[in-house]
């Protein structure tokens, strides 16, 4: 039992667990002081949004889970690694929430400023930890270039998921309940992208950000571990 306990601990300790359970803590507890303040429950929806970037997250745990019990049993990892796409996105989504800020008395702006940046940093590095995960097991069964391309291609799915999320209102959950709407919205977009400049406009910017934040972090891990060899 102790040794089943230990393991749990590191493993939660090599994947962030405790600082994002903080953080998201942090979070839900300025909102629950909101509700206080003001007396109703708008902004409600960052606690929705902030469930689904622990959805991607979570499944990256699974994936790394198995991994690390059945390294060979690669088709283990399918299903787990599908879902965890497609609902990567709903992780970073939560910077666009920024979109609603607005002065709501009797509770101040810098207080839902402060509230705000604390669930969209905590959705952003929900997103980032995932994808580090992932991209650690792709380059143990690929190499590290595959690993990066990987990356690359997982950044701009989430880059044009944070644009399908916010201005076509369309959900994760969607691809699997209305997959001929989600279609019928992508393939024009896809087909003619001069038409749909916006389109790629959202999904180059937020695909970019996304990057140079995942850039930083993946920097800074290397930073550490060269910093302990030496």
């Amino acid at each position: 039992m102790l040794n089943t306990l230990r393991r749990i601990h590191r493993f939660s300790i090599n994947h962030l667990v405790y600082p994002l359970v903080l953080s998201s803590l942090f979070a839900f507890a300025l909102y629950i002081g909101r509700v206080y303040l003001s007396r109703n429950v708008t902004y409600l929806f960052l606690v929705w949004n902030l469930f689904l970037a622990w959805l991607p997250y979570t499944f990256s745990l699974v994936v790394a889970a198995l991994h690390q019990r059945h390294s060979r049993a690669w088709w283990l990892l399918i299903v787990p690694a599908t879902l965890w796409l497609i609902f990567l996105p709903n992780a970073p989504y939560i910077i666009t929430d920024l979109w609603h800020l607005d002065e709501r008395r009797p509770v101040p702006m810098w207080y839902d400023i402060g509230m705000l940046a604390t669930f969209a940093w905590t959705g952003l590095f929900l997103a980032i930890t995932s994808l580090y995960t992932m991209q650690a097991i792709v380059r143990d069964y690929f190499g590290r270039i595959v690993s990066w391309l990987f990356a690359f291609a997982a950044i701009g799915a989430t880059g044009f998921g944070i644009y399908l999320g916010r201005f076509l209102r369309l959900n994760s959950w969607d691809v699997f309940f209305q997959p001929h709407d989600v279609l019928t919205d992508i393939l024009p977009r896809l087909a003619h992208p001069i038409r749909y400049s916006q389109t790629y406009g959202v999904t180059l910017l937020f695909a970019a950000f996304f990057f140079v934040c995942y850039l930083t972090f993946v920097s800074m891990g290397h930073r550490q571990r060269e910093h302990v060899r030496d």
